[in-house]
């Protein structure tokens, strides 16, 4: 694991730890990688519920409450989709916030066409306040994944140092 993510993990376990919040993950895309950097801080088990590997559509449906109409429509790779699969982990984990992440990572894209290969969106948050992030830049299936995984973890952090109250250790820091 690289030196940031391993800080980045590291500065999320501080900020659930110290506040006494919780954690779930829902990946498509990709299938755990983002489980596995935030579960590599000691403790962890502590904060994090765990976390739903969610390719097919029907698991995003039936398991996250996906809707199905909207994956028909706009395919499984949007930004909505990514929005209500943070709902969705966040109600079947009954955690605080969750990361969730959909897209084409390669080698194909969308079977319509109209979703390329390197389109990953990315939600973290909670309902009423979800941050997303699209990637859209194909650099070869194992990179787009790389990428992806590090931008989430970063997104994640970014978000709870927003919505975690400072306790007194971090004001004195």
């Amino acid at each position: 694991m690289e030196l940031d993510l391993k800080l980045a993990s590291k500065e999320i376990n501080q900020l659930l730890w110290n506040t006494d919040k919780t954690l779930s993950t829902a990946e498509s895309c990709t299938a755990g990688r983002i489980a596995t950097i935030i579960t590599a801080a000691p403790g962890s088990s502590t904060y994090y519920r765990g976390g739903l590997c969610c390719y097919a559509e029907d698991v995003k449906s039936r398991l996250l409450g996906v809707s199905e109409e909207l994956m028909e429509r706009e395919t499984p790779v949007c930004e909505e989709v990514a929005r209500q699969m943070v709902v969705g982990a966040n109600r079947l984990f009954g955690t605080d916030y969750a990361v969730a992440i959909t897209g084409y990572a390669g080698p194909g894209g969308s079977p319509s066409g109209n979703v390329l290969v390197g389109t990953i969106w990315i939600a973290v948050g909670q309902e009423g306040h979800i941050v997303t992030r699209m990637l859209s830049e194909d650099n070869g299936r194992e990179q787009n994944l790389t990428s992806a995984t590090s931008v989430a973890v970063h997104m994640l952090l970014d978000y709870l140092r927003e919505v975690c109250p400072k306790t007194v250790t971090d004001e004195e820091d």
